[in-house]
């Protein structure tokens, strides 16, 4: 009788072979390797918020101004994210990975170096193209060499580094900024994507599953597992996904909008959607509503990037018990806590300690949640349309996070305070909440 780990009949099953392994150093290096490039993902996305302040000092504009300019790498980023799927579905997620960290690098640099609102606008867009690409099919790439019972667990790890660059980008911009100017962030976001970028092309591998499914080499298969195990690898005269035998359609759109998946697809997008209103309206105005409320620059920044680090705090947490109890349960809880955490902050203004350990819990559920989102998706979707499926939540979500920090710039001038603002965003999070808890319910089946 044959070990779950040995070819059957020399034909080698990819993701049974996955879970039959312990994770091996070359998995934890997949691992690594897209949570830096998530990190540096979240590191350039929050720039715009934690350089706003200084910036409309520098340059003598209000911050209403500015709202284009923050939207500008949001918008960005939905083409990035909607375009780069159906490419990493045909040419691979590497290739695409590599590209976007390059661009979103080479963008933020330049970035730095611009001297009025319209050069800013263009080259934070551009940036976005390339952070709209990164994160999805990073998410794509470790859910392919994870096993089942621990792929929650490890891609909601892997994206808490986007909560976690976003985090830093507070806590390194209340010191530099002050010292350096709003420049320094933006050099710090081209230059370790750049580095990044040499890393990559060198060390990060392609998808096994995905060379199976495109009906690549059995060599180029081969030698994207042999590190796993190589003596079992070595045995198998050919492999295969089990998609293979129950996903006949070519086109990425056939699979996610198939009858299997389109209820599904529909509210993941609308989930992720409300999510990031929440969490843009936060990070893009969060450190300027605490600086009209009479912090400090610094104290604001930090605050700000309390929101960011409660999501690192949570997102392991939230992946272990998505292995273990129904994943759209739990981060609906997460959705539901945000908005009563949303509303207890605009409640606590006249106290500081109260407000940053309630930003603090409430960056804990949004974020939280949020990480858990692009796992999900992962473990819904075959691998002939993951990308696509990943990336298009991924891409449709950033109208939510255009609408979160559009929001914010028109409810601050239409005159709301701090305490309607954050009131304001309990909607959001309850329609986040009931999507998830009905797509548990109507389509909840995971892809094998």
């Amino acid at each position: 009788m044959n070990s779950p780990q040995s070819p059957v009949g020399n034909c080698l099953d990819v993701q049974s072979f996955i879970n039959a392994q312990p994770l091996s150093r070359y998995q934890w290096r997949v691992v690594i390797l897209c949570f830096l490039i998530v990190f540096l993902d979240g590191l350039d996305t929050a720039a715009m918020g934690f350089i706003a302040p200084a910036l409309s000092q520098d340059w003598g504009i209000d911050r209403a101004s500015l709202g284009p300019v923050m939207s500008a790498a949001l918008i960005g980023m939905v083409f990035g994210a909607l375009g780069s799927g159906p490419l990493a579905d045909r040419f691979g997620r590497k290739v695409v990975l590599v590209v976007a960290v390059l661009v979103f690098g080479g963008f933020s640099l330049a970035s730095a170096y611009s001297t009025n609102v319209d050069q800013l606008l263009v080259l934070r867009f551009l940036t976005g193209l390339g952070l709209g690409a990164g994160m999805p099919n990073a998410t794509t790439l470790l859910s392919e060499y994870t096993p089942e019972r621990h792929k929650s667990l490890l891609v909601t790890g892997m994206f808490c580094g986007f909560n976690l660059g976003m985090a830093a980008g507070g806590f390194v911009s209340a010191k530099l900024i002050p010292m350096y100017g709003w420049h320094s962030l933006l050099l710090i976001g081209g230059v370790l994507p750049l580095i990044l970028t040499l890393v990559l092309v060198v060390w990060l591998p392609e998808s096994a599953r995905f060379l199976v499914v495109r009906n690549r080499s059995i060599e180029l298969v081969r030698k994207a597992l042999a590190p796993i195990n190589p003596a079992v690898v070595a045995q198998a005269a050919s492999f295969s996904v089990p998609e293979q035998k129950t996903v006949k359609a070519r086109n990425v759109f056939a699979v996610i909008f198939s009858g299997t998946y389109s209820t599904g697809t529909l509210l993941l997008w609308l989930t992720y959607f409300m999510g990031l209103v929440i969490v843009y309206l936060l990070t893009s105005w969060l450190p300027t509503l605490m600086r009209d409320s009479g912090a400090s620059m610094e104290q604001a920044a930090f605050i700000g990037a309390l929101f960011q680090f409660g999501g690192v705090l949570s997102a392991v947490g939230v992946g272990w018990a998505m292995d273990r109890f129904n994943p759209h349960k739990v981060i609906g809880i997460f959705y539901l806590l945000a908005g009563v955490f949303a509303y207890a902050v605009g409640q606590s203004l006249g106290n500081i300690t109260l407000l940053a350990t309630l930003v603090l819990v409430a960056g804990m559920c949004v974020n939280g949640a949020q990480s858990a989102m692009p796992s999900l998706a992962a473990r819904f979707y075959p691998t002939q349309g993951r990308a696509t499926g990943v990336s298009w939540m991924l891409g449709i979500g950033r109208f939510g996070a255009i609408l979160g920090a559009w929001m914010g710039a028109t409810l601050l001038g239409l005159g709301w305070n701090f305490e309607q603002v954050l009131t304001a965003l309990v909607i959001p999070a309850a329609l986040a909440t009931a999507a998830v808890l009905i797509k548990g319910m109507v389509s909840h089946a995971d892809a094998t």
